[in-house]
């Protein structure tokens, strides 16, 4: 959120709107309009909500205006288009592959290696509540640059052993991080919140033109798939249950009812007893015929 998609495009929202809207065709002013390449008007940002929530569910608040402005110029440039509301118009009667590159556009993917620590001790534990060489199936639902699954994996050699029958899945709604997450390379700043022991055992490190990068070994790797899923949509491409899955920040860029119906579909995919990772700022207490609570951010399936 899907990020992944964890899907973070609105997470430090702007206190108000800076802009004002003035005249009948919604134009603006104040100091955000001013020497700015395309006209912005309340009219194209109110599309734009429009068709991202359509589109990926997302919930874009007024205060976004400056940062939807910014990532979607980008766009009209590289389209050729002179004007958001040329732009969002062709937008809306074609059906190629530029619908990915406006939702790539308007996803943030703030990650990091074990973020939110005492989830990979839950699970951890609840990897060895089970008998050895049981299978576990596990889904990462907002996989982003690729930091979350691969903290999954680490955790589950670590508790398992090397041989274990693991198996992850990670998606994201955006396809450029999700290409990243696949490559498994990284700066090494990157990972500086990984101990000595992670580092030796889970990565290689770049030589000569290499230097300062880290590529992530195959014993991480070929324990995931990567796989673009759109969180909203009803087309989830699984046969098989889960037994784990992690959507953490993805779902607070959702509005309650699409909240409800990712929720719902969730509980379909995992098997009963099933583990839901969820993120910090995320609670789901109004769905307990779904999902009961387990610990700090971590339900269970009914």
């Amino acid at each position: 959120m899907l990020h992944s998609p964890e899907i973070e495009t609105a997470a430090r929202s702007a206190r108000g709107n800076p802009l004002q809207a003035v005249g009948a065709a919604g134009g603006v002013s104040g100091p955000l309009a001013q020497g700015r390449e395309f006209v912005w008007t309340d009219a194209d940002f109110s599309r734009v909500q429009a068709l991202i929530y359509q589109r990926a569910g997302i919930n874009l608040h007024e205060g976004k205006h400056a940062m939807v402005y910014s990532r979607l110029s980008r766009r009209l440039r590289e389209t050729g288009h002179t004007s958001f509301r040329d732009y969002l118009a062709w937008l809306e009667t074609h059906d190629g592959a530029e619908w990915q590159e406006f939702v790539n556009a308007l996803t943030t993917n703030l990650t990091a290696f074990f973020r939110e620590q005492h989830h990979f001790e839950i699970f951890a534990n609840h990897l060895r509540s089970r008998p050895t060489g049981i299978p576990w199936r596990v889904w990462c639902s907002a996989a982003s640059t690729g930091e979350e699954p691969y903290s999954i994996v680490m955790t589950a050699l670590e508790t398992l052993g090397a041989n274990a029958p693991f198996k992850l899945v990670a998606s994201d709604i955006d396809s450029r991080v999700l290409a990243t997450a696949a490559q498994g390379v990284y700066r090494l700043e990157a990972l500086k919140g990984l101990s000595q022991s992670h580092l030796q055992r889970f990565f290689l490190r770049g030589k000569g033109g290499n230097s300062g990068l880290v590529r992530a070994k195959p014993e991480l790797t070929k324990a995931i798939e990567f796989i673009s899923v759109n969180l909203i949509r009803d087309d989830w491409p699984f046969r098989e249950p889960f037994d784990v899955v992690f959507c953490r920040n993805v779902m607070i860029y959702f509005d309650a009812p699409t909240q409800r119906r990712v929720l719902e579909r969730i509980h379909k995919v995992l098997k009963p007893g099933g583990m839901l990772f969820v993120g910090h700022a995320e609670n789901f207490s109004e769905s307990r015929d779904l999902f009961t609570l387990r610990g700090k951010t971590v339900y269970e399936r009914r």
